[in-house]
């Protein structure tokens, strides 16, 4: 029974895209993995801008310095 924890800043991630995520996951883990896609979980836990650090810093003070985590 695999279990899959995701944390990400909360920062507008859609519904849709979550739903990506667990799919994504999920046929990852039946394919490479053989296990059984109705024993796997999946959880998304969004964490607020002022509760996540990065090189001493909260991630609210980094974003409004303009440092994201978007692709280059």
């Amino acid at each position: 029974m695999p279990y899959v924890k995701i944390e990400l800043t909360r920062e507008g991630v859609s519904r849709e895209q979550k739903q990506i995520l667990i799919k994504g996951i999920t046929d990852l883990l039946s394919n490479t993995l053989n296990k059984d896609p109705h024993l796997t979980h999946i959880v998304i836990q969004e964490v607020e801008l002022d509760n996540w650090g990065y090189a001493g810093e909260q991630v609210s003070v980094l974003r409004e310095k303009g440092i994201t985590a978007d692709k280059k």
